[in-house]
């Protein structure tokens, strides 16, 4: 399963926000390291179509898709050089698949620590740049040895090189302008700064006017307009605390206490989508009487890779996929009304799967 970790300096909102996306009970105290082994839980996510697909199908067990979150204790600066928790925070920040920065954008003078959220984001990505930098000098060493004799080793330095000269200004990789190739050749070294990213910007309860203006300051540092990252990196702020408070309520309580303060369906619901999104994740989802559910692919998936999320057996029996577009689907009323009008497509190996899609698979082994 594809995870993301929830980063940032001690008093930011990681473990509350950890608790409500989970349910979790991750220690959330005003004090530094309240978390020093990471918590690890799942979250699913919200998808109204899958409810839609499951009224129609007057379906018996709904499944939704899920990623995993790991809070990791707070950062704080010198983490590249030992201080806090230093190399054990950043191993843990090594096994996630994508970043969520928790900036504090809170005032409380019973919480230390800086209120300031362009400030946690400077810490944060400035020492992630530097235990990368660390890295990346230690391999570049070890290649330059044998560079001269050996022309991939001699490709790889000079990649490697690119990279050192971005970090040591203390820019992160994903903010640098290294080439996509560029970035997809360094994939194996496991930069942190390499990592996909969503940034939260947290509120204090009483400043939900604040979160337009707050995530403009940060969206303007993190992604500036016309920039390759405006659109690889997303921006959200919420009220963690409001949030997690929402998260303890029934379903229609949640919503009748969202719907009160003008939130809507809330943000956390928008941050889980975001991060899946984030992840490259996508969903289809199979509907039956018996179950509606949700599977995850990775954008560009094909058929027979999407038909094995479900079971190895099917991906390799894969014959066809019959499929249809959710919406359409609904719109139609059931998938015996879609196939008496011919809007069911059978699909092949070569096909891409789309978000969205319905599918049932025939297969035989």
């Amino acid at each position: 399963m594809e995870c993301f970790g929830l980063v940032g300096l001690p008093n930011a909102g990681k473990s509350s926000l950890y608790n409500a996306l989970t349910g979790g009970g991750a220690l959330a105290a005003p004090y530094a390291f309240a978390t020093k082994d990471p918590n690890i839980g799942v979250a699913k996510v919200p998808d109204n179509r899958l409810l839609q697909l499951s009224e129609m199908s007057k379906t018996k067990s709904i499944v939704h898709a899920a990623v995993q979150v790991v809070d990791i204790g707070g950062l704080v600066e010198g983490a590249s050089k030992g201080e806090g928790l230093g190399n054990k925070f950043l191993a843990n920040i090594r096994e996630v698949d994508a970043i969520v920065y928790v900036l504090r954008a809170f005032k409380d003078d019973d919480v230390p620590g800086p209120d300031d959220p362009l400030e946690h984001l400077r810490v944060v990505e400035l020492e992630l740049a530097l235990a990368d930098l660390e890295t990346v000098e230690t391999r570049l060493n070890r290649v330059k040895k044998t560079a001269r004799v050996d022309k991939g080793n001699q490709e790889e330095a000079a990649l490697l090189q690119r990279a050192y000269d971005v970090l040591a200004e203390g820019t992160p990789i994903y903010r640098s302008a290294l080439s996509v190739a560029d970035r997809e050749e360094l994939a194996p070294h496991f930069l942190l700064t390499n990592r996909r990213v969503l940034a939260v910007v947290n509120v204090g309860e009483n400043e939900l006017d604040t979160i337009p203006a707050m995530e403009a300051r940060v969206r303007s540092e993190l992604c500036p307009p016309g920039s390759r990252q405006e659109h690889e990196i997303e921006v959200l702020g919420m009220s963690v605390q409001i949030e997690a408070e929402a998260a303890q309520l029934s379903d229609e309580d949640r919503a009748e206490m969202l719907e009160a303060l003008g939130l809507g369906e809330g943000a956390l619901t928008k941050m889980v989508r975001s991060a899946y999104h984030v992840l490259g994740l996508r969903t289809y989802f199979t509907t039956g009487e018996k179950e509606t559910r949700a599977w995850t692919f990775h954008a560009g998936d094909k058929a027979p890779v999407c038909a094995g999320k479900i079971h190895s057996d099917i991906q390799r029996g894969f014959i066809r996929a019959e499929v249809i577009h959710w919406d359409e689907l609904v719109e139609l009323g059931s998938w015996n009304a879609a196939k008496d009008v011919g809007k069911l497509r059978s699909e092949g190996k070569d096909y891409e799967f789309i978000d969205g899609d319905v599918t049932e698979f025939r297969f035989n082994v």
